[in-house]
């Protein structure tokens, strides 16, 4: 099981940034896939997620900003951030959830993250 991200780095108040998240065929094609994120000092949250059946959740602290979208023949999960915030600032993860339908359920992988840092 291997989940690898890309596509952090550093940005302004205001600007976007995408997140990638290259995994396995096996785990992508059964899993429920999320982001979350982990603060400096703080524990880490969830983000977003899509269950297999596509539907998508987000944490409120996001909504409206960030986008959770998939290619299923890349094998590939992204995270468009839109108008970042400076409390956006975090460890990016990408993360297997075991899933059916529209529900997700417990981790079972998580990759090595990817550091966001917005500045004001």
């Amino acid at each position: 099981v291997q989940l690898v991200e890309s596509g952090g780095g550093s940005v302004q108040a205001g600007g976007s940034l995408r997140l990638s998240c290259a995994a396995s065929g096996y785990t992508y094609r059964r899993s429920c896939m999320a982001w979350s994120r982990q603060a400096p000092g703080k524990e880490r949250e969830w983000v977003a997620h899509i269950a297999r059946d596509g539907t998508t959740s987000y944490a409120d602290s996001v909504k409206g900003r960030f986008t959770i979208s998939q290619d299923n023949a890349k094998n590939t999960l992204y995270l468009q951030m839109n108008s970042l915030k400076p409390e956006d600032t975090a460890q990016y993860y990408c993360a297997a959830r075991r899933g059916s339908g529209a529900y997700c359920y417990e981790y079972t992988a998580w990759g090595q993250g990817t550091q966001v840092t917005v500045s004001s």
